[in-house]
Parts: structure tokens; sequence; C-alpha cells
């Protein structure tokens, strides 16, 4: 039988899960951090203390942040170890440019904020826990100061300086969204053409001459150890694919931006988030690691086999 509670829960869930994404670049961890939080609720609403949760919607945005941070600081030493570049899992969000693709089922979608981009993501990857966590829940959520202070355990003064340095390294670093979204279309659309074309001088125009490319395989299957810098070096290895056989690249929207599924035959291979500027490309995320496709794989045999 769905309870009140249940129902309300269910209506915070996308959120919910937006905020651990946030926090951690994984949907997995993300779900079970917050579905550790919904078996804490159940919990304190059944003993003695539930009466004193009045403000559900607050107490599990702070309960499910508390426990991302936690993961986040376990994770850190993981992702240093990690083999090559580390890139968050990606996720499909709104419908494809080009005709049907994979789609998230209903009980994993995400209300994902769109600066949560991929190539954002890689940069809050830099910072410290607590700062990440000020960052995310502040700038981006809008969390008071106060209630970030209860998720990270300091005072609304030392979360509000954890924001501000946070604030500072992303806007050194980040990528700008002041691009049109049509227009970051169009150029997604030329780069698969370029990708799929036999000019690379074509490729070289779209790409900024200070592009950096960034490949996640995760030690599973072969991709670059190191980010790739440059236009010329960027077009060459794009068009250096094409020796594990022809492939097929599907717009579709990644991180809440236009981005590309890249097929070989029926099989998913990599999943693109692009980053433009200036009617340019300036990053290339690439995620290849299998256990990162997952999902997006399963999505896409459902919208297959219907």
């Amino acid at each position: 039988m769905v309870t009140g509670l249940d129902a309300e829960f269910q209506a915070m869930r996308p959120r919910l899960l937006g905020v651990a994404y946030g926090l951690l670049g994984s949907l997995d961890e993300a779900e079970d951090v917050v579905q550790d939080a919904w078996l804490r609720l159940r919990s304190a609403k059944a003993g003695d203390g539930g009466d004193e949760i009045r403000d559900v919607t607050g107490w599990l945005v702070v309960t499910v942040s508390r426990l991302a941070l936690d993961v986040l600081r376990s994770a850190r030493h993981r992702r240093e170890e990690y083999v090559g570049p580390w890139l968050p899992e990606p996720i499909l969000t709104g419908p494809a440019l080009t005709g049907p693709v994979a789609q998230p089922d209903p009980a994993e979608r995400v209300t994902l904020d769109e600066s949560l981009s991929m190539a954002m993501l890689v940069v809050l990857e830099s910072l410290s826990p607590a700062e990440r966590t000020a960052f995310v829940l502040h700038d981006v959520f809008g969390l008071t100061f106060a209630e970030v202070g209860e998720a990270v355990g300091r005072s609304p003064a030392a979360c509000r300086q954890l924001a501000a340095r946070a604030r500072a390294h992303v806007a050194a670093r980040a990528p700008r969204f002041e691009v049109d979204p049509s227009e970051h279309r169009q150029v997604v659309h030329a780069f698969a053409r370029a990708c799929l074309g036999d000019d690379m001088d074509a490729l070289v125009v779209l790409l900024d001459p200070d592009v950096v490319m960034r490949s996640d395989g995760g030690g599973r299957v072969r991709a670059g150890r190191r980010p790739v810098f440059g236009a010329a070096k960027v077009a060459r290895l794009l068009f250096g694919i094409r020796r594990f056989g022809r492939f097929e690249l599907v717009p579709v929207g990644v991180n809440g931006w236009p981005g590309l599924l890249r097929y070989h035959g029926d099989r998913l291979v990599s999943v693109l988030g692009l980053t433009v500027a200036g009617g340019r490309v300036t990053a290339v995320d690439m995620v290849l690691n299998p256990e990162k496709l997952a999902r997006v794989t399963r999505a896409d045999e459902t919208r297959r086999s219907r």
C-alpha cells in the first residue's frame, strides 16, 4: 500500500538523485545513497523521534547530501588509482536530436541541472569533498548555507567560505554556457558529419585550437591514458577510430546538452559529451567504460524490443 510518506519520497526522488549525482558523478552510487536515505527516513518515522521530522523534504536533502559526502570521501582514493582519465557516468537527458534513441527508464529519471555537464563534473572532481558539496548544494540546487552546514557539519560562515573557494576555482576552469542551445546542436551535427566524412580538415575547423579530449575506458577497453590537447591531435585521434570498423553517431542529450552515442553495428561503444563555445568544440568527453555504459545499453535494448 502506498502511504503519504511513500508518495512524498517518490515525488522527491528525481531531485534527490540529482543532488547525489552532482556530488558523486555516478548514478549507481547516487541511487544507493537515495535508497539508504529512504530506509533511514522510514526507520526514523517508525521510531520515537519520527514526529520531530516535520520537513520531510529538507530532511531527505540533508541526509542524502551527508551520505553522498561520505561516499565521495571514500571514493577519492579509488579515483586517484583509476586507469586513465575518470569521467562521470553519462545521463541521457531530453529527447533525441534526430529520431528515437535510448531514453532512461522512468524509474531512473533524474532532475539534472543543466550546469552539471560532463565537463563541469570533471572540474568538480578537482575540488575537495567539502568544497564540492558546498558548491553543488548552494550554487546549483539553491540550499541555504544553514542547510549546507547541516550536511557538511560546519558553520554557515565556514560553508560560505567553502563555496566561495569552489566558485573561484570553477570560474577559472569550468566551461561557459552562454552558447545558444540551437547553435550547440548545429555544431554537434556538423561534428558528427565531419567525423564520418573523409575530410579531416573539415573536422579541424570545427575544433577549438585548444580543444581537449578525454577518454574513459577504466582499464576495461582501449582508451587514451591521458587527455589529448589541440585540434590537429584530437582530429587525428577521432579519425583513427575508423581502424576499428565502421560506426554510427546518433545525436542525443547528454547531461543536459547535445551529445552523441557511438555504435559499431548494433553495439553501443561510447557516449560523447561535447562542450561548445564560439561555434567550436572545446572539449570532447568520451565514455567507453562498459560499466558506465551499462544503463544506457539496457535502456537502448528496451527501446529496440518495443
